[in-house]
């Protein structure tokens, strides 16, 4: 497909599949990280990012550990909670607490300083997100909220704060679901958009009209606007992310 990175060994009929132990680790007495694309000294040219998408990090967290105070600049950073808790303090004042079920959304803009500290008493697991902005050199913003998900697709992030979404600086949508055993999701994108689907847990099948392709925890597939038709989800049921990215 014209519209996918060029990752030859990758591809699989109209999908680009990212298998979860494809992805880059990085492994500290306190952290355990799972990188799909190129990140920090793990570089590969070929997996650079996918559109605006530019990081989704698998980050286990042990408790009474983190990542102290460092900078960014002009990236949107959006935060998915998965397990545990998450303490958030950073230069704009803001002095939070990220909970399983929440997400956050940081505008880097033009320079923004945080901590992301597991205050709890149990490891936390969170996917940290990176989308490259739209238009650079904005003062930064913060943004929290709590999300009810369910069986069908719940919008975290859209353009519009459609049904309660959050915006960021970029025209992209994202939607989280939690599948039961069998149920199938529909997948319908606009027309020049690419879609991005990262299991979080779970397993299942996307399907085209041509062929599918099998997906277990940590997986991530890549596709075109019109390459796909939806997602089965396997016998124990799936917690999964779709992109929609213009």
């Amino acid at each position: 497909m014209s519209d996918l990175p060029s990752t030859a060994a990758a591809a699989i009929g109209n999908f680009l599949f990212r298998g979860s132990g494809e992805r880059f680790h990085s492994r500290l007495d306190w952290l355990d990280s799972w990188h799909t694309f190129s990140f920090a000294n793990h570089h590969d040219p070929a997996w650079m990012g996918f559109g605006p998408l530019r990081v989704i990090n698998d980050d286990t967290i042990a408790a009474g550990r983190g990542f102290g105070m460092h900078p960014h600049r002009d990236m949107e950073i959006v935060t998915v909670m998965v397990e545990g808790q998450l303490n958030h303090r950073d230069s704009m004042g803001h002095s939070e607490v990220l909970r399983a079920g929440e997400v956050q959304r940081m505008s880097a803009g033009t320079g923004v300083v945080h901590s992301e500290m597991n205050l709890g008493e149990q490891p936390c697991r969170l996917l940290q997100i990176w989308i490259e902005p739209s238009v650079t050199g904005l003062p930064p913003a913060y943004e929290q909220k709590p999300f009810e998900v369910g069986r069908g697709w719940s919008a975290l992030l859209d353009p519009q704060s459609e049904q309660g979404a959050m915006a960021i600086r970029r025209p992209v949508r994202l939607w989280r679901a939690r599948p039961e055993p069998g149920d199938n999701l529909p997948i319908s994108l606009e027309e020049g958009e690419r879609g991005w689907l990262q299991l979080i847990e779970g397993s299942g099948q996307i399907r085209s009209s041509h062929d599918t392709t099998s997906l277990a925890r940590g997986d991530g597939l890549g596709f075109g606007a019109a390459a796909v038709e939806g997602f089965t989800a396997g016998a124990a049921g799936a917690d999964l992310l779709l992109f929609a990215l213009a």
